[in-house]
C-alpha cells in the first residue's frame, strides 16, 4: 500500500538538514528504528552501512531515533557512520509504522509503496536487487505485541488475584513481546515472593533462580539449540525465602540442565574511593525510598549502596565483573547519563564522584550451568 508522505525535521550526518518520503522518491527507502542503548540495533548497523555503500544513489537508509540531537551527535562522534540519522523525538513516524521492539525495519519501494515491516538482517542485497527490478518481495513480517506499559503486559500475560499465595506457570515464548523479568521490588504486595519472566532463555532463568547472577559471572555450557528457546514464567510463593529454592526445584524438574556455584579466580574491576572530598559530596538518601531505573547509558536510583552501584557498573557499564571495595555502606541517590560507545565518558563520571575502577584479580563466585 502507498506510504503517507512522512517528514523528518532533523537529519544528521547527511547533505540535507531535513527530508521527506517525497524527496526520496525514486530510491528504495529503508527506515531503521534504533537507539544508542540498543545492542542489537548497533549490531545491525554495519550491515545497513554495507547496503548503503553498495547501492549508493539507489537506496537511502534512514536510521531514526527518538533520542535527542545532542545524544545522537555524541554517538556519531564516537562511531562515525555513512548513514543518515533522523531525529524523531515526537515519534511521529511510529504512528505510520507501529512497533514496540527495536530494531524495527521498514522497506519502501522507489514508488513509495510499503514492502515490509521486518528486521534489518532480513533486508539483503538480493532483496534490494529484487525491489529495484520491480519484483515481488516476501519478507518475514515483524509483528510486535502492542502494549501500553510493562505493567499492562504483565497483567495481561499473568492475570492473578492479589490474594494468591502460591502459583507457578511456565509457557512458550510470547511472540512480538520483549525479553524482561521483574521481581516486583517496587510492589509491596509481591516483593520478594513473586517473579515474572517474559521471553527469556534457560541461562536467564537459571541466573534468576540463583539470585540474579550477572551474566559476566556465568559459565554457560548449554547447547545452543536448547539455550536459544525462550519461555514465559510466573511464580508466587508464600514467603520470600521460598522463592529461589522453589524456582530451582521447578526448573530442575523440567529440564536436563543443572546449575551450581563454583569459586574461581578472575580478572575483575575493583571499585575504589580515590578522592574522599569528592566522594563526600555525593547526595545521601534521606527519603528512605529505593528506586531501580538503569539501562546501558543511564542510572537514576535512590537509596543505592556502593555494592548496588558496583552491580550497576557490572551489568550496564563495563560489562565485566565489578567488586565493591570502597568499604562504604551509606545509601545514596545517584543519577547520570554516559555514552556506552565511549568508555572514557563513564571513567570521567566516576572520577568526578571520587571513584575509580582498577583491574585486579580476585576469587569470585560463578554460576556454572551445564547439561546432564
Amino acid at each position: 500500500e502507498p506510504v503517507p508522505d512522512f517528514y523528518l525535521p532533523v537529519v544528521l550526518n547527511a547533505p540535507v538538514k531535513t527530508t521527506s518520503l517525497q524527496q526520496l522518491k525514486g530510491k528504495v527507502v529503508l527506515i531503521d528504528f534504533w537507539a544508542t542503548w540498543c545492542g542489537s540495533c548497533l549490531t545491525a548497523m554495519p550491515h545497513l552501512s554495507q547496503l548503503q555503500q553498495k547501492y549508493k544513489g539507489k537506496l537511502q537508509v534512514l536510521a531514526v531515533t527518538d533520542e535527542s540531537v545532542s545524544r545522537t551527535r555524541q554517538f556519531l562522534t564516537a562511531r562515525p557512520s555513512t548513514l543518515w540519522f533522523g531525529i524523531d523525538t515526537g515519534r511521529t513516524l511510529s504512528v505510520y509504522f507501529p512497533h514496540r521492539l527495536i530494531p524495527h525495519t521498514v522497506l519502501i519501494s522507489p514508488s513509495g509503496k510499503l514492502i515490509a515491516n521486518t528486521s534489518p538482517e532480513m533486508v539483503t542485497g538480493a532483496v534490494i536487487d529484487s525491489v529495484l527490478q520491480g519484483q515481488t518481495v516476501h519478507l518475514p513480517a515483524k509483528k510486535d505485541f502492542m502494549y501500553t506499559s510493562i505493567d499492562d503486559l504483565l497483567k495481561n500475560k499473568f492475570p492473578v488475584a492479589d490474594t494468591l499465595e502460591s502459583h507457578f506457570t511456565m509457557e512458550d515464548e510470547l511472540t512480538g513481546a520483549p525479553g524482561l523479568s521483574t521481581n516486583y521490588l517496587d510492589k509491596p504486595l509481591w516483593k520478594g515472593r513473586r517473579l515474572s519472566v517474559i521471553n527469556c532463555g534457560l541461562k536467564t532463568l537459571y541466573r534468576l533462580a540463583y539470585g540474579n547472577v550477572p551474566y559476566s559471572r556465568i559459565i554457560d555450557s548449554i547447547k545452543p539449540a536448547k539455550a536459544n528457546r525462550a519461555y514465559c514464567l510466573d511464580i508466587i510463593v508464600p514467603k520470600p525465602n521460598d522463592l529461589l529454592p522453589t524456582l530451582q526445584k521447578e526448573l530442575n524438574s523440567r529440564f536436563d540442565v543443572q546449575a551450581k556455584m563454583v569459586r574461581q579466580q578472575r580478572e575483575v574491576y575493583v571499585l575504589q574511593i580515590i578522592d574522599k572530598n569528592k566522594f563526600s559530596q555525593l547526595t545521601q538518601n534521606t527519603s528512605g525510598k529505593r528506586t531501580y531505573f538503569a539501562n546501558h547509558g543511564a542510572i537514576d536510583q535512590q537509596g543505592i549502596t556502593m555494592t548496588n552501584f558496583a552491580d550497576f557498573l557490572e551489568s550496564f557499564g563495563v560489562n565485566k565483573i565489578v567488586v565493591d571495595e570502597t568499604g562504604d555502606t551509606k545509601k545514596y541517590d545517584i543519577k547520570f547519563i554516559f555514552q556506552p560507545e565511549n568508555p572514557q565518558s563513564l571513567t570521567d563520571i566516576l572520577t568526578s564522584m571520587g571513584l575509580r575502577l582498577e583491574k585486579q584479580k580476585r576469587d569470585i563466585d560463578l554460576l556454572k550451568i551445564y547439561q546432564l
